[in-house]
């Protein structure tokens, strides 16, 4: 537990010296000045605080006459202090807590076992900005950043109603970063809210350094082994007003420009915000259109080759995916490669200056795959089907739930290859396992709804974009 404030003005100032590292860290700012013979002082931390508004507080309380001069912290914050954000501290710790979270703290010798923590945060460091991984054709074109005052400001413009409640945590003890629960009282289900941020106060760790990932990992400690996402996350504070008006609960972390979606379905991963930007018969075509890449994306390859490896089970129609060449290798190893070769280019792309990011890719598959296919070691169809496959995965809204497919598709080439048709199905038979047993944020709901358990009307809007989703 923290120690109590001193009632020694004297004393206070030592331990504050000493736990800011005043005089060591060229950061901590310690300004003493006086008012009428009564001494003060401020702490704070450069860079996090605004350095004009501090300037202006410092001004107006040196401009304070003496008998106006309030004696105790309580009085004194209620009458002289012109800021509206600011609390009477009497514990050591939270009051360097919120030092170092950018407040200002001030003491006075006539405050006693007390001091006044005034909110001169800093604003955000860069401007909102649309996010890379989730534009729109139509729409707003702001992002979150890395500032959760910020965030949580673009979320309120959107929604100006006193029920969008917003209670503050704090998780980590090194680091005591700012995680805020989002949710609209009266849609969000009570009690899971409660689970939520029971939850997240009973989080034991040094630190959050890297922001949400860090925070999901915390709270998902299990079922590590399913690829499967179980967190959605979203960069765009539409979206995140929507999903708060849907009844869902949002958790923006402090340094993290995302918010995080909670609870979450295989079905929600599917949408993406230009199917509600767009008119409603375009937005059910691009929905249906992604379902068709999830589909394509997983079984494409390991259904062809299946068919492939059975010649005699084809039709005569479909006599044209067999291979007309033969190469070195097993055609099932070749997929594999492919799979590693893709995912080494795209390694490769993100390691390399934007400007030559894109030529460099083109070039190097185009160069891999020509002499891959010369030398003998591909097949002209495995690359083919697999250029489609790397091109279809972008589809897909989310990284995570891009790799999870990923994932998937391997073990089923893997099993079609050792078994057979036997092989395939078994293959399905994990991939149902994952999803049936794939495990949320404070265990609520199925991961398959609206489908187990079976909602035809809320399986139909996830399904088909409608006039009556805006």
């Amino acid at each position: 537990m923290s120690a109590s404030l001193s009632p020694l003005y004297a004393e206070n100032l030592v331990r504050f010296d000493s736990l800011l590292g005043v005089g060591r860290s060229f950061d901590a700012v310690k300004k003493p000045f006086s008012v009428c013979g009564v001494s003060f002082t401020l702490y704070a931390i450069d860079g996090l605080f605004k350095s004009e508004l501090t300037e202006r507080l410092l001004e107006h309380f040196l401009s304070l006459p003496l008998p106006a001069l309030p004696r105790s912290a309580d009085a004194f914050l209620r009458e002289a202090v012109p800021l509206g954000e600011g609390k009477v501290l009497s514990d050591e710790g939270a009051a360097l807590a919120e030092v170092l979270a950018g407040s200002a703290a001030l003491f006075c010798e006539s405050f006693g076992a007390a001091a006044i923590v005034l909110n001169v945060r800093a604003g955000t460091g860069r401007q909102t900005e649309e996010p890379e991984n989730d534009k729109v054709l139509q729409g707003a074109h702001d992002g979150f950043v890395e500032t959760l005052l910020s965030n949580t400001a673009l979320v309120r413009r959107r929604i100006r109603s006193e029920k969008l409640t917003l209670s503050l945590h704090t998780v980590g003890v090194s680091s005591k970063t700012d995680v805020c629960v989002a949710y609209y009282a009266g849609r969000a289900d009570e009690d899971y809210v409660r689970r939520v941020e029971k939850t997240l106060d009973e989080i034991k760790t040094d630190a959050l350094p890297l922001g949400q990932q860090s925070l999901a990992e915390c709270l998902l400690r299990h079922n590590w082994y399913n690829p499967l996402p179980k967190v959605r996350y979203t960069e765009r504070p539409d979206k995140a007003a929507a999903q708060l008006l849907e009844g869902n609960v949002l958790l923006f972390c402090d340094t993290s420009p995302t918010a995080m979606i909670l609870p979450t379905s295989i079905f929600e991963f599917m949408q993406e915000t230009n199917d509600y930007t767009l008119p409603p018969v375009t937005g059910c075509y691009l929905r249906l259109v992604r379902h068709a890449a999830f589909l394509l994306t997983v079984f494409f390859t390991p259904l062809w080759l299946i068919l492939i490896s059975s010649p005699q089970l084809l039709p005569d129609w479909l006599s044209f995916i067999l291979p007309e060449k033969k190469a070195q290798l097993p055609v099932a190893a070749q997929l594999l490669l492919v799979e590693f070769m893709i995912d080494a280019l795209k390694l490769a792309s993100l390691n390399t200056p934007s400007p030559l990011s894109g030529s460099l890719s083109a070039i190097a598959g185009l160069i891999l795959g020509d002499f891959a296919v010369e030398v003998g070691w591909l097949i002209p169809e495995v690359v083919l089907y697999m250029a489609f496959v790397a091109v279809v995965s972008f589809a897909q809204p989310g990284v995570e739930l891009g790799f999870a497919f990923k994932f998937l598709r391997v073990l089923l080439l893997i099993l079609s290859a050792l078994f057979g048709f036997p092989g395939f199905f078994a293959g399905c038979g994990v991939i149902v396992f994952l999803l049936l047993t794939n495990k949320t944020v404070a265990g609520r709901g199925f991961y398959l709804y609206p489908l187990l358990p079976f909602d035809k009307k809320a399986l139909a809007r996830l399904l088909f974009r409608t006039k009556k989703d805006d």
